[in-house]
């Protein structure tokens, strides 16, 4: 990113339904609805509530983090990290009900969670999912949304990353508006530079002027 010297201070805007790991989170979502559904008992359940919340919590916070990133470095890397907090969250109520319905948590040799694996790394849409979870025992779709969690946090954890670096190096809002106010005013000095040499040039030229039509008077 470079300073701009005209007095835009603010970043350039992120679209946040590009990013994939937003899509993906916005798939773990609803995938996670579908699961409770399906799976969880409609009431009387706490789990139901904490699922849900904690999956939407994950994509809202990105979105909210990705527009507050236009002002505020540190609250985006704050929302994003409230998101990644959310979906670890869920990954653990995954686990949970795994764990207790003594079903497996497929482990990277498995095959299934191999090819898994690669189909979560190329599809980052609901659209992608939608057809194959009416075929999917709770056992498939906890291993799916599970592989969703860890690879949406492994991507976030990057972008975070990246943005810390930025934040260090260019700093925050602050550091980019006295930067662009320090760039008008080098602008400003340069350009009165400019004038006090160009009149102080027709001064002299005034003054050699003078002498010659002084020349030409006595002559």
């Amino acid at each position: 990113m470079e300073y701009d010297t005209k007095g835009k201070v603010l970043k350039k805007s992120v679209v946040w339904k590009e990013l994939y790991f937003y899509r993906k989170s916005d798939a773990l979502y609803q995938i996670t609805v579908e699961f409770c559904k399906r799976f969880l008992p409609a009431h009387g359940d706490r789990t139901v509530d904490q699922m849900i919340q904690a999956a939407r919590s994950g994509k809202q916070n990105i979105v909210e983090g990705s527009e507050d990133g236009l002002t505020s470095s540190e609250m985006e890397i704050k929302l994003l990290n409230v998101a990644r907090g959310s979906l670890q969250e869920l990954r653990a109520d995954y686990q949970d009900y795994l764990n207790t319905h003594h079903l497996p948590i497929w482990e990277k040799s498995n095959k299934r969670q191999q090819r898994l694996r690669k189909f979560c790394h190329s599809n980052n849409d609901f659209s992608d999912y939608e057809p194959l979870l009416a075929k999917m025992c709770d056992e498939e779709m906890a291993n799916l949304a599970l592989t969703l969690c860890h690879q949406t946090d492994k991507m976030m954890l990057a972008y975070i990353e990246n943005l810390e670096k930025k934040f260090v190096t260019e700093g925050g809002i602050k550091e980019r508006m006295h930067a662009a106010r320090t760039g008008y005013r080098q602008e400003q000095d340069a350009y009165m530079k400019a004038l006090e040499e160009e009149n102080a040039a027709l001064k002299m030229r005034i003054k050699e002027l003078e002498k010659e039509i002084g020349k030409l008077r006595n002559a």
